[in-house]
C-alpha cells in the first residue's frame, strides 16, 4: 500500500470536525520553515472566520491527531482562515467565487503563457474559464493548475 501523504491523512481526519462545527475544511499543508516543522489547517464560512472556530478546530484536531499519531516529528498545529488571497483547489471554490478576481499558475505553458489572471467565469466540464486581462477568454484545463488563489480586492 503506498503511503498517504500527511496532508490527505490530516484532511481525512479535519473534515468532519469542521463538517460539525458547520465549517469548510479549505487546505492543509505540513511544512518546514526555519527549523521547525508546521501543520497548517486553514478553514472557512459564509460570513468569515472568528478565533472561537479556529480554537474550537484546534482543541478536536489536536485530540485526534494525538489518538491517531499520523505524524512521526514534532510539529507546531495552526489553525487559521485563507486570508484574502484564498487558495481555489475543490471544484466548488471554482463555482462559489464565479465573477472574482483570480491568479492562476499553470505546471506547463498554455499558449505560452504560465501565469494568468482575470474574472472567473467558472468550471466547466474540469476546465477553468476566465476573461483575463486583456478581454479574453481562457480555458485552463484543471489538472494543469500549479496554484489558483483569489486576488486581494482593495
Amino acid at each position: 500500500m503506498a503511503k498517504e501523504k500527511i496532508e490527505d491523512v490530516v484532511s481525512e481526519l479535519a473534515e468532519p470536525i469542521t463538517q460539525n462545527l458547520n465549517l469548510e475544511l479549505v487546505d492543509v499543508e505540513f511544512k518546514k520553515e526555519g527549523g521547525s516543522w508546521f501543520l497548517r489547517v486553514f478553514i472557512d464560512k459564509e460570513m468569515g472566520i472568528e478565533l472561537e472556530d479556529c480554537e474550537k478546530v484546534s482543541r478536536a484536531l489536536d485530540s485526534k491527531l494525538d489518538e491517531v499519531d499520523p505524524i512521526a516529528q514534532a510539529y507546531h498545529l495552526e489553525v487559521s482562515s485563507p486570508g484574502l488571497d484564498r487558495p481555489l483547489k475543490k471544484d466548488r471554490d471554482f463555482e462559489r467565487f464565479t465573477g472574482r478576481q483570480v491568479e492562476i499558475s499553470t505546471y506547463t505553458p498554455i499558449e505560452g503563457r504560465k501565469k494568468f489572471q482575470g474574472e472567473l467565469l467558472g468550471l466547466i466540464e474540469n476546465t477553468v474559464q476566465l476573461i483575463d486581462e486583456q478581454g479574453d477568454k481562457r480555458e485552463i484545463p484543471k489538472e494543469q493548475i500549479a496554484k489558483a488563489k483569489l486576488m486581494v480586492e482593495i
